[in-house]
């Protein structure tokens, strides 16, 4: 329909329709904090108007960190996709959370560092089963020092792809950030880019990739979570096509 044409009730729907496409919705363990900050605000307008709009900016920039914005993913299968918004730390090899019980050789890990001002949701990077979930409390050091990986606070999942590959992705907690959550269990299915966690106020995610695979970030580099191609695994055993190695495809 041409935009000229709405009038009345279509210009109604139409705005309503363009503030949910521009307005990122909220994720839902972000929600008790903003509706907490409304409420606080309502109750502090009756003291002061000023304390009130305060508290009015507070829960919007509460909406603002917890916003988890619609993502469209590569449709190459062959590629793992950035599970979080940041930027790229480090690419270096190193040894997977030994509490997932996996192959202890170390393999590329690729490290991304989330600032309060990025998006905290977290996401698949590939399409496949969740296999294992595993928790592991810790230090609360920043996160953009190496060691975080190893001593801070850290929830690990070992998921394997439709073509037989396994991905470790790690939420590890932040010098602020005091709460991890993960919304999958053992034997959940998900495809790439869908949402499956969350970390409070400041944080890092770690990707553990196949050996074989090719990288295709470097460190430094911004990352959109759930879009961004960190790197072209290897071909499942009888695969007729290798992986792509671009993010073109």
């Amino acid at each position: 329909m041409n935009p000229d044409s709405y009038t009345g009730d279509n210009t109604v729907a139409r705005i309503l329709h363009l503030a949910r496409e521009s307005v990122p919705p909220v994720h839902p363990a972000g929600r008790p904090f903003v509706i907490g900050a409304l409420a606080a605000a309502l109750l502090l307008r009756r003291i002061a108007a000023p304390l009130g709009t305060a508290g009015v900016l507070a829960a919007g920039a509460l909406a603002w960190f917890f916003r988890e914005p619609n993502r469209v993913a590569p449709a190459n299968p062959h590629l793992a996709v950035a599970p979080a918004d940041g930027t790229v730390a480090a690419v270096e090899e190193a040894t997977p959370p030994a509490e997932l019980g996996t192959d202890q050789r170390p393999r590329t890990r690729i490290s991304i560092f989330l600032s309060v001002l990025d998006v905290h949701v977290q996401r698949l990077p590939a399409t496949g089963t969740v296999e294992r979930v595993a928790y592991r409390p810790g230090k609360f050091l920043s996160a953009d020092l190496d060691k975080a990986s190893e001593v801070n606070e850290r929830n690990a999942l070992l998921l394997r792809t439709e073509d037989g590959q396994e991905l470790t992705v790690v939420q590890i907690a932040g010098l602020v950030a005091r709460r991890i959550v993960c919304d999958v269990t053992e034997g959940d299915a998900g495809r790439v880019g869908s949402t499956y966690g969350l970390i409070r106020f400041g944080s890092r995610v770690d990707i553990y990739l196949p050996h074989g695979s090719h990288v295709l970030v470097t460190a430094g580099q911004r990352a959109i979570g759930g879009e961004t191609p960190l790197a072209a695994l290897p071909s499942a055993p009888g695969a007729a096509q290798p992986p792509e190695s671009t993010a073109g495809s």
